[in-house]
C-alpha cells in the first residue's frame, strides 16, 4: 500500500450499546468484528468513506474521542435532519468557525464543521 490509510478508534464501555448508536441512530453499518475469549472487543462501522473503530479493550479511555468530519452544505443539511428525525441529539458549537456536533453513548463526539461561508449556523 503506497497510499496512507487511517482509521480513528472510539473507545467504548458497551460494545453492543455503542454499535446500536452508530447504526441505529447515525446510519453507519458494521464492516467487521474481533471477538476474544467469547467477548466481543472490537467492531469496525462506516458509512461512505467513514470508518470508524469501536474498541471495549481499554475501560480507562472510554469517552475522551473527537472525530472530525467535513462535509458539503447540502450533505451536511441533509445529515442533520436525518440524525434529528433519528432522535439523535444534535448541538451546535464552535471550533473557530460554526460547527453541529454530535456525542455518543460514552461521550465521544464527532464534529461536522460548518463551510466557512455559510452563515446559517451558529
Amino acid at each position: 500500500m503506497t497510499d496512507w490509510y487511517s482509521r480513528p478508534v472510539l473507545f467504548v464501555a458497551d460494545i453492543e450499546r455503542s454499535v446500536a448508536f452508530y447504526r441505529g441512530q447515525l446510519g453507519f453499518r458494521e464492516d467487521w468484528r474481533y471477538d476474544e475469549g467469547g467477548e466481543r472487543m472490537i467492531v469496525q462501522v462506516s458509512r461512505q468513506e467513514c470508518e470508524l473503530i469501536l474498541s471495549s479493550q481499554w475501560p480507562d479511555k472510554v469517552g475522551g474521542g473527537l472525530v472530525f468530519v467535513s462535509l458539503d452544505l447540502d450533505l451536511l443539511s441533509a445529515t442533520r435532519a436525518e440524525f434529528e428525525r433519528r432522535g439523535v441529539e444534535v448541538t451546535d458549537g464552535h471550533w473557530g468557525y460554526p460547527l453541529m456536533i454530535v456525542t455518543d453513548p460514552d461521550g465521544n463526539q464527532l464534529y461536522f464543521p460548518y463551510p466557512a461561508d455559510d452563515q446559517t449556523a451558529v
